[in-house]
């Protein structure tokens, strides 16, 4: 079975109605993102960070994997994939998929302010000021925020490197260290790059881009690897 390892951004997730990390304002939800995403803003004022993320978690249950979350988990039937998510929300889990990486973190758990190696599975939706962790220091979003290591980098850059063909799909190739995951990537091997509007990228060898909102262009690239490669 063919390695395909898929880097996902906020556009596979904006059609099942997750709001996109940032307009171009740089605001998410009318707040400034250094606000409610670095560890300055959590000094500052934990309620508004906890209250935000809450907000997050809220919209996030509503919300249900698109076909482009789909496709991606139908693969497996015919690759070894491995999903490569930039996003925090659980709709590739929620599709089906098996092997998923999140390079900055997920929503539905809590992490310790004192420890970071302490990480929970969330019930709810609510983290509230007070919930604490078993060393007894308040518990946080297990979200990499601006200025954070992203520890799971090292398995995506080791997914990349393994890749027998490698995917992109609808992220702007803008937040780093991410974007240069495709540089990992064997030249010799089959790119895609699925976007409503494709970022410039460089020169990539063997890219093919497909210019489509993420549902669309993902059926499409799965569509065209099952032709050439199972």
């Amino acid at each position: 079975m063919k390695k395909l390892v898929v880097l996902t951004g906020a556009g596979i997730s904006a059609e099942s109605g997750i709001s996109t990390f940032r307009d171009s304002g740089g605001l998410w939800e009318g707040h400034d993102v250094m606000e409610v995403a670095s560890p300055e803003g959590w000094r500052k004022n934990r309620e508004l960070v906890l209250d935000f993320y809450n907000q997050r978690r809220k919209q996030a249950l509503n919300c249900k994997p698109n076909e482009a979350h789909l496709e991606l988990a139908r693969l497996e039937e015919h690759f070894d994939v491995t999903i490569v998510t930039q996003n925090v929300d659980n709709l590739h889990e929620k599709a089906g998929s098996t092997k998923i990486i999140h390079l900055h973190g997920e929503l539905f758990k809590s992490q310790s302010t004192l420890d970071p190696a302490l990480v929970y599975d969330m019930e709810g939706w609510e983290l509230k000021l007070g919930d604490k962790c078993e060393k007894g220091s308040q518990l946080r979003p297990f979200i990499v925020w601006f200025g954070e290591m992203v520890p799971m980098m090292e398995a995506a850059i080791e997914a990349a490197l393994d890749a027998d063909i490698f995917a992109v799909i609808g992220t702007s190739m803008l937040v780093y260290p991410a974007a240069g995951l495709v540089q990992y990537a064997s030249k010799s091997i089959p790119k895609y790059i699925v976007d409503v509007k494709i970022p410039q990228t460089g020169y990539i060898e063997n890219l093919k881009t497909i210019e489509a909102p993420a549902s669309l262009g993902t059926k499409a690239m799965s569509d065209q690897i099952k032709k050439l490669y199972v």
